[in-house]
């Protein structure tokens, strides 16, 4: 609720009951979807804190729950695994990438994701790592300048963001799809149960003695989701937004991070060619479709005005 104090929600009993109800239904969805996690408790703990501390604080958690609710999307796909309504492409697609992008190597025709792996160094190991750590904080932290900078491209870039990742979870579900490790490590036959693997990114744990890239990897929704390679969505929206808002010599560091993070997703064998194509075929739909609904939907351009108005 909008006032003249400029605090978008005041604390009062509706405000609370209402952050204490969705917190409590939160953690009761959660428990019987996907089992009880510290992670949820961190989640609460740091929107509550922040909810609760100041104005400015308040403000910012109610900007970002646009992505809370992606991750709670993200986390919740787990109770519905996407293979349980299609088929999982694992041979095909392999076949296609070779077919498309088939590199001969001594008389023999490989993938990219092959050919790669037999070339590794630890300069690239390095470099790779490093690049595929900036999937998220890169985003989060464009957000944040954009938030304190401009609430309204705020909003349009984080809701390019969750609408991006929404198209891709349909193909997720509409076409399931084995990542390029799956190959190397269990073959064409599908199973099921099969856990995340840090692939090529293990080689940058092992080089400095972490299990970074491990535990992230450990924490998947779905090992049958490389189609599209989101990994590749979230940097063209990032590089899409730092031109719209003339940011200048940082898009250079954006475009670099972009091109480091589809290499990566190559080199590392989480993704083909192919996956990183749709990638970056699902951001310009995103980012298309958004801009068409915003100039053409009045409705939802009240909305927009409303959600601004609450965290300005």
């Amino acid at each position: 609720m909008a006032n003249a104090a400029g605090d978008g929600v005041r604390i009062n009993a509706k405000s609370i009951s209402i952050v204490t109800g969705v917190s409590i239904a939160y953690l009761i969805l959660s428990y019987f979807l996907v089992g009880f996690k510290t992670d949820q408790l961190i989640l609460l703990g740091i929107f509550n804190v922040l909810f609760y501390a100041s104005v400015i604080t308040r403000k910012f958690i109610l900007g970002f729950t646009i992505f809370i609710v992606y991750w709670i999307i993200f986390d919740y796909m787990k109770a519905f695994p996407n293979y349980n309504y299609n088929n999982v492409a694992v041979g095909g697609l392999y076949g296609a990438e070779k077919y498309v992008f088939g590199i001969t190597y001594h008389g023999k025709s490989l993938t990219p994701n092959e050919y790669l792996r037999m070339q590794g160094t630890d300069f690239l190991d390095t470099m790779a790592g490093l690049f595929y750590l900036c999937w998220i904080p890169v985003p989060l932290a464009f957000a944040a300048y954009l938030f304190f900078k401009n609430k309204r491209q705020f909003l349009y870039f984080s809701l390019t963001f969750v609408l991006v990742n929404m198209l891709g979870f349909i193909v997720y579900y509409l076409y399931p799809a084995a990542p390029p490790w799956y190959i190397q490590f269990h073959g064409f036959n599908f199973h099921p149960l099969t856990q995340g693997n840090t692939a090529g990114l293990a080689r940058f744990d092992k080089l400095f003695h972490v299990n970074l890239f491990k535990s992230i990897y450990a924490k998947g929704s779905n090992v049958f989701a490389a189609m599209p390679s989101l990994h590749s969505s979230y940097p063209v929206i990032v590089v899409y937004y730092g031109i719209k808002n003339r940011l200048g010599l940082i898009n250079w560091f954006f475009g670099v991070v972009m091109l480091g993070i589809w290499f990566t997703a190559v080199y590392a064998s989480h993704h083909y060619v192919l996956d990183v194509l749709a990638g970056i075929a699902c951001a310009t739909l995103g980012i298309l479709i958004f801009n068409l609904v915003r100039s053409r939907s009045a409705r939802f351009n009240t909305f927009l005005d409303k959600y601004e108005s609450v965290i300005q």
